[in-house]
């Protein structure tokens, strides 16, 4: 194995710091980042009972931020929320702007980017049980923001934001970690080679 591969599975990179540094990359990874959260959005099954479906956006966001750090993964979480605010219909169900009950979650899922980059860039996506923590983490940050807002915009309780908006939602997130277990360890292994 060479240096430059042992090299690059230390802390202190992302999955995207693999790729030759230059401006052009870092502007393609935001806007391929934001339109990857855009398209996963569109995967959406409705819920009975609550005006928040469940979707692949928690899933894309997450990896974004994974796998392009906290700066650029923030920035294409921005990118994806400004588009979407300014009409583009890629929230989920095609929606857009700031008056759905689910927009809180678009703002957590740019926090939780930010988070998991950081983490990321920590080492937290190298090993299974890392990967897990690291997309706990960010799936509360969430839930943390969405929620709040979910009862907000809509004047439920809290309580029953947490059951409309949470509670349905936290086997569908096992799977996302699980994945993500599975997905960014392998990644870094095969990055080494």
């Amino acid at each position: 194995m060479s240096t430059a591969a042992v090299t690059t599975a230390r802390p202190g990179k992302v999955l995207a710091d693999l790729l030759p540094a230059s401006r052009a990359k870092n502007i393609a990874l935001v806007v391929g980042g934001a339109a990857l959260t855009g398209i996963a959005a569109q995967i959406a099954i409705p819920v009975p009972g609550s005006p928040v479906p469940v979707t692949g956006q928690t899933f894309a966001a997450l990896l974004v931020g994974t796998a392009l750090g906290a700066r650029r993964g923030f920035l294409a979480l921005a990118v994806y929320a400004l588009a979407g605010m300014a009409g583009v219909p890629w929230f989920a169900e095609g929606g857009s702007g700031m008056a759905t009950a689910s927009f809180g979650y678009v703002i957590g899922l740019m926090l939780a980017s930010a988070a998991v980059g950081a983490l990321a860039r920590r080492g937290g996506d190298r090993s299974m049980l890392r990967t897990a923590g690291t997309f706990v983490l960010g799936e509360a940050i969430v839930y943390a923001v969405g929620v709040p807002y979910l009862a907000l915009s809509t004047g439920m309780g809290l309580t029953a934001a947490i059951a409309a908006g949470l509670t349905p939602f936290l086997l569908g997130d096992v799977l996302k970690a699980a994945l993500a277990m599975g997905a960014l360890p392998t990644a870094w292994k095969l990055a080494d080679k």
